[in-house]
């Protein structure tokens, strides 16, 4: 069986383009529902047409990234009449911050089901993966393997990369196991639940292959000290230089 996500686009949060948005997801992959439907970035941008720039991506046809005050209660009001409309079973968001989800939670009918963030042993965010768990949410972790994916975009640099950090390539060899595998293994084990994206049917099946096996306390511990709280996809870093828009939302 498959589980289907998608998400709600930032130029799409206003209440009356928010069931056009899953519209056209849903038309897109020839589907009548969705399992999950989530809020893509807490950043509201100006609406573009489908038939004048589809994906919208961050800019608009002048090549500028256009914020807009928008209520995100609203939108939230907007994603729960497609659960009531049968067109996803469950909505969430994504890279939200704790008191977002604090005021997410306080006019919600539907409560978010999911918070997806990007969490890896150089970003762990215990402290809102705890609070997102405690408010009866799953934790989706993306860039579990860190820095790797981003180095192509020049967003990180090889001293990032987790997947040749001395500490998980040590821990890899006591249970004979690739770094990718410790780290998704980590990431298991913190009660998150880790998406890895990849095209290599060897790849694909190595990172199936994490449930024969636990990481003990200490290397858990070992992993945990890796922390630096660095984030690598942050709109207040890569928006300015790359849309010349100034978008922070984590500080």
């Amino acid at each position: 069986d498959l589980f289907i996500t998608s998400k709600l686009w930032n130029t799409y949060h206003a209440p009356e383009h928010v069931p056009l948005a899953l519209a056209r997801t849903l038309s897109d992959l020839s589907l009548e529902y969705l399992d999950e439907f989530l809020i893509h970035f807490p950043i509201s941008m100006e609406y573009v047409p489908f038939d004048t720039k589809y994906p919208p991506e961050w800019t608009n046809m002048d090549g500028k990234m256009v914020l807009v005050a928008q209520d995100m209660g609203a939108t939230w009001k907007a994603m729960e009449a497609l659960v009531a409309a049968g067109k996803t079973k469950t909505i969430g968001v994504c890279n939200f911050s704790t008191q977002l989800i604090r005021q997410l939670l306080s006019t919600a009918t539907i409560r978010p089901a999911t918070l997806q963030i990007e969490v890896h042993p150089h970003n762990s965010q215990d402290k809102l993966v705890r609070f997102a768990r405690e408010c009866g949410m799953s934790v989706t972790a993306f860039s579990i393997f860190g820095a790797s994916s981003y180095l192509e975009l020049d967003m990180a640099t090889e001293d990032d990369v987790l997947m040749i950090d001395t500490v998980i390539v040590e821990i890899g060899k006591k249970y004979d196991k690739s770094p990718a595998q410790v780290l998704i293994r980590w990431a298991m084990q913190r009660n998150t639940l880790p998406l890895c994206k990849s095209s290599n049917p060897g790849r694909m099946k190595e990172n199936r292959d994490v449930v024969d096996f636990e990481l003990a306390a200490d290397d858990i511990t070992r992993i945990d000290a890796l922390n630096k709280d660095r984030r690598y996809n942050d709109p207040g870093s890569f928006c300015e230089p790359g849309m010349g828009t100034f978008c922070p939302i984590y500080e």
